[in-house]
């Protein structure tokens, strides 16, 4: 039996066989996932799978694309890239050789760079066989400044921006005089701690960083040595973009040594985090992200029970909305444009706005950084006012404390793009 196969979706497979019969003869849409779904970091990009799988089936049970000639469905094919760059690179290659002209990756900065590079040499030599990248995860800024491509549409939140949202609670946290910054030092780790010091500097001077720390990115096994620097450092807080079992490994240390300050992270709800910290994290541990379970509204509840359904493993209760919108998005740009050409595609990507959910967001065509809500949630228990919802099975969930509208959460931006 497939790992994904819910017998629940019996319910709905008799109104999708009818759509699907209209599409078996139209030539699907291929999506190439180029992702790590083995090593330290296979549980996310596992995460990320189940998230653009069921995002893909729900486009295709409704009819999939409505294109002239023809609906077409939509394929996902997966590739582990080991979150190797060169691997990525190899991906890519057979991606696009198999005839797959729209490229997701999103769980490392580094590899999404790579891959920038790779599609603007591929799309500039090779104008027959274009391809687009979505990505979902890789919140580098530079990727939509610096680095910003024709062919590269960001739908998660940047760093500076997930930061703008944390600070927005932290700078009113008027007993808190003191933070470690600890990241993992490469482009995405950096650039969080650089924009760290720049608004706690402007924001906040009156609290001082006791220590700061890069470390390899999934190759640490025992984080008691940071932990244990973190404590003694008489530090009240850790701010940190962590992510995976980096930060999971973390909090677990940072437990285990009895440190009762408070966690503002970028990652802090899932993947075995809530767990680890347990009931220390009560009041303690703040998330910023594009969506969690217990956003208030009908729409946003109905859609996490849905998820659940397709996944009922608690283990499997990682939620990226993110990526419901960016499926929503292609779709909506590929029927706009009336093709699924990639060129016509992202021209029409540009213009994108999404309402789905009960969330919305739109494109900005100046960067193609797309704008969505953000919110900060504080762990708390199941069952308690604003948490109806918890996570992993854990018994412990997020309260919403703050929301950003998607005009509130934007950031400048520093692109100069060639435009095809």
């Amino acid at each position: 039996m497939h790992p994904y196969f819910n017998p629940a979706r019996k319910l709905f497979l008799g109104a999708a066989l009818c759509c699907l019969a209209g599409l078996a003869s139209a030539q699907p849409i291929q999506l190439a996932m180029i992702e790590g779904l083995s090593g330290p970091f296979g549980n996310t990009g596992e995460a990320a799978y189940r998230n653009l799988v069921m995002a893909v089936e729900r486009v295709n049970q409704r009819g999939g694309v409505h294109l002239p000639g023809g609906a077409r469905e939509l394929v996902l094919k997966r590739y582990d890239s080991k979150s190797q760059t060169e691997e990525a690179l190899t991906s890519l290659r057979a991606a696009i050789d198999g005839g797959a002209n729209y490229v997701l990756q999103g769980n490392s900065s580094a590899v999404a760079a790579g891959l920038i590079d790779a599609l603007n040499k591929q799309n500039e030599r090779d104008p027959s066989r274009r391809a687009v990248f979505l990505n979902y995860a890789a919140v580098d800024p530079a990727l939509t400044n610096e680095r910003c491509s024709f062919w590269h549409f960001r739908f998660d939140a940047h760093a500076d921006m997930r930061m703008t949202a944390l600070m927005s609670v932290l700078k009113q946290d008027h007993a808190l005089k003191s933070v470690y910054l600890i990241g993992q030092d490469y482009s995405f780790g950096q650039a969080v701690q650089r924009e760290a010091r720049a608004q706690l500097g402007s924001l906040r001077p009156d609290i001082q960083i006791v220590g700061e720390e890069l470390h390899p990115v999934g190759r640490v096994k025992d984080f008691l040595p940071y932990a244990t620097k973190i404590k003694t450092s008489g530090a009240q807080a850790v701010i940190t973009g962590n992510w995976g079992n980096d930060l999971t490994l973390l909090i677990k240390a940072a437990r285990d040594v009895g440190f009762e300050g408070k966690f503002y992270t970028f990652y802090g709800n899932a993947l075995g985090a809530p767990a680890a910290i347990g009931m220390s994290g009560v009041g303690r541990v703040l998330a910023v992200a594009d969506w969690l379970p217990n956003v208030p509204g009908k729409a946003s509840a109905d859609f996490y029970q849905a998820f659940r359904a397709r996944f009922p493993q608690p283990s499997d209760d990682y939620v990226h909305m993110r990526m419901f919108l960016m499926i929503e998005a292609l779709v909506q740009a590929m029927e706009q444009a009336k093709s699924a050409d990639p060129t016509l595609v992202a021209r029409a990507l540009e213009h994108v706005k999404v309402n789905k959910f009960g969330q919305r967001g739109f494109m900005r065509a100046a960067d193609h950084q797309f704008q969505q809500s953000l919110v900060v949630g504080l762990m708390d228990n199941q069952g308690e006012p604003g948490v109806p919802f918890d996570i992993e099975g854990s018994s412990y969930g997020f309260r919403v404390i703050k929301s950003l509208t998607p005009e509130m959460a934007q950031q400048p931006t520093r692109c100069v793009m060639q435009r095809f």
